[in-house]
């Protein structure tokens, strides 16, 4: 039973099911942390340079530091050396490929905030599309295209990685 997956698994509720390989609490271990959050943030709005994050954010040096040694090292943001004229080469970071994934996540936030936190005098940001301006939100659809309007209409299931937990087998 220890290897049991989810093709002969129609009986188990959730509590029956690891959650050791959850990729939320894996992603979460990563960006779960405000200043990661924040400096993604900047770095989508396009500032790039430790000093100009500093100054924008007010996060202390050595916490500033940690957070982009970490986004980094998960391969989410990139250094790319610079130099100003008669200065010391610095980094610039930069989203790769894998940070760029994180945007709708950034801009759900968003939503949520402008929807739960924002005053009356309204949201300080707003993303629109490039080409026509229009306000950018996030939508959840399934494979099929189904747009997905409230939680209640998707049904968690498990995976093809689901394993049961061990105090089950």
């Amino acid at each position: 039973m220890a290897g049991m997956t989810v093709s002969n698994a129609t009986t188990y509720d959730a509590l029956d099911w690891s959650v050791d390989n959850c990729p939320i609490g894996r992603a979460m271990e990563i960006l779960g942390e405000r200043w990661t959050v924040v400096v993604l943030r900047e770095v989508f709005n396009g500032i790039r340079r430790f000093d100009d994050l500093r100054i924008r954010t007010d996060i202390p040096r050595q916490v500033l530091s940690n957070r982009l040694s970490k986004l980094v090292d998960h391969g989410i943001l990139r250094r790319v050396p610079y130099r100003e004229p008669g200065a010391r080469q610095r980094d610039e970071y930069r989203l790769t490929e894998k940070g760029f994934d994180l945007y709708p996540l950034l801009i759900a936030i968003r939503d949520w905030g402008d929807k739960y936190l924002v005053g009356e005098e309204g949201s300080p940001l707003t993303i629109t599309h490039r080409d026509c301006g229009a306000v950018v939100h996030t939508e959840i659809h399934c494979e099929s295209g189904h747009s997905i309007e409230s939680p209640r209409d998707a049904v968690p299931r498990p995976g093809p990685g689901a394993r049961l937990r061990r105090s089950n087998v």
